[in-house]
């Protein structure tokens, strides 16, 4: 969304950021139930619209930490000028390799080869042809890995131009028939309205439905004032409506999240970020209100501004997302590396003396170290080098429980605790799971035998690289030498298997697995070995 004016809201005017006024009160306390997942590590909520440009805009090195989940770029040949633009930005096969490196996927928003926002329609010839090249475009980059969806249109709820177009609805239907004519591949999403209605996705469900031309993966936007506190209602009457209309359930992407004043508020990212994981949504990504290609605002001149740290927090998350019981206004989302004995806990949205409960410790031993830092509330045009120490402290477990009290809290702040063993805590992580990496068309599973409770199975080999799937991971090593990787698996064919390693960005080399008992039981591994590079 860009150029769309917001919803009036009581305003309030802090340090020069202008917010609108929630009402918190202290003396809540947020809990964190290790011993009940909800979820693998995904980072759902870690992507962003017209997020990346080419070059150093921006630096792969500050997009690493953020540990990108998916990115909703313009197509080849992007003529949009966005919120003040002079040239057009961020075209999605451009910035391809760049998002790989990233570890992250891409949707691209065809409508954004127009130049003007609102969309100018000119005619239905003209718009096929252009549905025509950006396709062709996609079919020729035979190398590219990461488009996971065509979003054939933008809000169009007030962008569709009905007079001139016909009905939504049926320009879906034509449009989604002439794709699937040259791609049969690639997943096309959408309705993408500005807002969740039932009415109109209930019209646009059984349009779709009895024409053949369902969605791949379901997209709204969440953009008013505090919309977070409507994505468990909007996420239950869609999948009512799903039920109701006999439709396989589709992933759900909220491709545009926070308005243009609580954008840059980084307690209101942790709201979102909590609805999302609990919820069952499968990637999210900050709107676009201001400049492209500064991660929505997470960096000014390719440095940090405040919110970045809240992401960077989330993206050090690991493991399994645990459940979070928000208390009021304290809100969080928290996880659980059982592998590190790690516990990492991203909250806010209160103000005054409040408290974070930690129960399920028992696997962390009689004391563990807790560490309270804050994000500061910088907007987007100030940078933020660092977090802000609040507190850190030894705590006895009792019951297998910590209280940690957290005073004189920011309401627009975010908060990280972190809660290790009182010692042992390997200094840089050595374990990496498969179901936390870049999952492309594989699929995540759970086994008891399985490191973490999770695993990645159906990982085909594919000579189109619109549906060859791979397990994409970010591995961050203290120094460059040869290091020794050590794979869990499992090999239930009765035979010998292979698959292809790259890293460095080389060539693939071949890891060979002999055939184990049974799939979905692990405990076998093999060994290779890698020479990483530091970082």
């Amino acid at each position: 969304m860009r150029h769309r004016r917001a919803a009036l809201v009581p305003l309030l005017v802090l340090a020069g950021l202008t917010v609108p006024s929630p009402a918190q009160a202290a003396g809540n306390t947020l809990t964190v139930d290790v011993g009940t997942v909800v979820r693998p590590v995904t980072h759902v909520a870690a992507g962003g619209l017209y997020a990346t440009d080419t070059g150093t805009k921006p630096p792969l090195e500050q997009m690493y930490p953020l540990r990108l989940n998916h990115l909703t770029q313009p197509p080849p040949g992007v003529q949009q000028l966005g919120n003040g633009a002079t040239t057009p930005c961020c075209d999605g096969l451009k910035v391809a390799g760049k998002v790989t490196s990233a570890g992250a996927q891409q949707f691209w928003r065809l409508p954004d080869v127009y130049k003007d926002f609102p969309y100018k329609w000119v005619s239905w010839a003209d718009w096929e042809s252009k549905v025509r090249t950006m396709v062709n475009a996609r079919l020729s980059a035979t190398t590219t890995t990461n488009v996971d969806g065509y979003e054939l249109w933008n809000e169009p709820d007030w962008t569709w131009n009905t007079a001139s177009a016909g009905s939504f609805n049926a320009g879906w239907t034509r449009t989604h028939k002439l794709i699937r004519s040259l791609d049969t591949v690639t997943p096309i999403v959408g309705p993408s309205h500005s807002v969740y209605n039932h009415d109109w996705m209930v019209s646009f469900l059984t349009n779709a439905r009895d024409t053949g031309t369902l969605p791949d993966v379901i997209v709204w936007h969440e953009l008013e004032n505090d919309r977070y506190l409507d994505v468990a209602a909007h996420v239950a009457d869609y999948r009512a409506i799903e039920t109701s209309l006999g439709i396989t359930p589709r992933p759900i992407s909220i491709n545009e999240y926070a308005s243009p004043s609580q954008v840059d508020i980084p307690s209101v990212a942790v709201h979102y970020m909590a609805v999302f994981e609990r919820h069952g949504i499968r990637s999210a990504e900050r709107a676009y209100w201001y400049e492209a290609g500064t991660l929505n605002g997470l960096l000014h001149n390719n440095l940090p501004t405040s919110s970045y740290w809240t992401y960077k927090w989330y993206g050090d998350q690991s493991g399994n997302i645990v459940r979070t019981v928000p208390g009021s206004w304290l809100e969080g989302v928290a996880a659980y590396d059982s592998t590190r004995k790690i516990v990492n806990v991203v909250f806010g949205g209160d103000s005054g003396n409040n408290t974070v409960r930690v129960t399920g410790l028992g696997a962390l031993g009689s004391q563990v170290k807790a560490t309270v830092v804050r994000s500061g509330t910088t907007g987007r045009t100030t940078n933020q080098s660092a977090p802000i120490a609040v507190s850190s402290g030894t705590y006895t477990v009792s019951g297998g429980a910590i209280s940690v009290p957290v005073n004189a809290m920011h309401a627009w702040d975010s908060y990280q605790l972190v809660v290790t063993p009182a010692s042992g805590v390997p200094t840089w992580q050595q374990r990496y799971e498969a179901e936390n990496a870049t999952v492309v068309n594989a699929n995540r599973f759970s086994a008891g035998s399985a490191s973490n409770g999770g695993y990645v199975g159906q990982i085909d080999g594919s000579a189109d690289s619109r549906n060859q799937s791979f397990v994409d991971f970010l591995v961050n090593v203290p120094s460059a030498r040869n290091y020794t990787m050590t794979i869990g698996y499992a090999n239930g064919t009765g035979a010998t298997a292979t698959q292809g390693l790259a890293y460095n960005g080389g060539a693939f080399q071949t890891v060979t697995y002999p055939p184990t008992a049974a799939w979905g039981v692990f405990g076998t591994t093999v060994n290779t070995t890698v020479t990483l590079k530091a970082g």
